[in-house]
């Protein structure tokens, strides 16, 4: 979730944190510089229209059901309200 310093935390499976990992140390660089570049660079390339938005959301997979699963999780008092963090 951004702040208003504009910094996100992404967490990335084990496959793409490890090929992170190898271009960083290829490239001398740390992690998070990498990350911070290719995050920019591909936000830079993205189209936000809708249309686009909805592609990218539905090329997720399995979010549909974590979406459906959170809005469960909700409905049944399962969740930390925003103020409590």
């Amino acid at each position: 979730m951004a702040s208003s310093s504009g910094r996100v935390n992404i967490v990335l499976d084990a496959e793409y944190a490890e090929k992170l990992r190898i271009l960083a140390a290829r490239t001398h660089v740390s992690p998070g510089t990498l990350a911070r570049a290719l995050l920019s660079s591909a936000l830079d390339e993205a189209d936000p229209s809708p249309r686009n938005v909805s592609a990218l959301l539905d090329d997720i997979d399995g979010a549909f059901a974590k979406a459906q699963a959170g809005l469960e999780d909700v409905a049944k008092g399962r969740m930390v309200p925003l103020s409590e963090i």
